[in-house]
């Protein structure tokens, strides 16, 4: 598997995550996969234990993505994740192994007021 077909296949990884199809969006996995939360101290291990932990999350979630990047075994994907309209701005790190993800660190921040001190060298991001 090669770069681009990565690139496609996080495209269509997020766009099922997006859509709700789980089945869809637990593709990219192989079986073995882990999933680390390190904010809250959680490892998952296990494809189908990855998906269950989603399917059961009960919040309306949509996926908003802004940047993939990467090459080879590594890619990481800058991503709004809204939970029951709240977002969260999160970045997925993936590694690859035999054309599937075989490790995956998910970070989460929450938005924060802009500081007046720098309101003068600012521009405003959309989200």
């Amino acid at each position: 598997m090669d770069d681009r077909d990565k690139l496609s296949a996080l495209h269509r990884h997020w766009n099922a995550s997006d859509a709700g199809q789980f089945e869809a969006e637990h593709e990219i996995y192989c079986e073995d996969a882990v999933l680390d939360y390190p904010q809250s101290g959680e490892r998952i291990r296990g494809r189908h234990n990855i998906q269950e932990s989603r399917f059961l999350q009960p919040n309306k979630k949509r996926f908003a993505v802004r940047r993939i990047l990467g090459g080879g075994d590594l890619w990481i994907t800058e991503f709004v994740l809204t939970y029951d309209g709240i977002p969260s701005y999160s970045v997925s790190i993936m590694e690859f192994r035999d054309g599937r993800v075989c490790h995956e660190t998910q970070y989460f921040g929450g938005r924060f007021d802009p500081s007046p001190s720098r309101a003068h060298l600012v521009e405003t991001l959309t989200p």
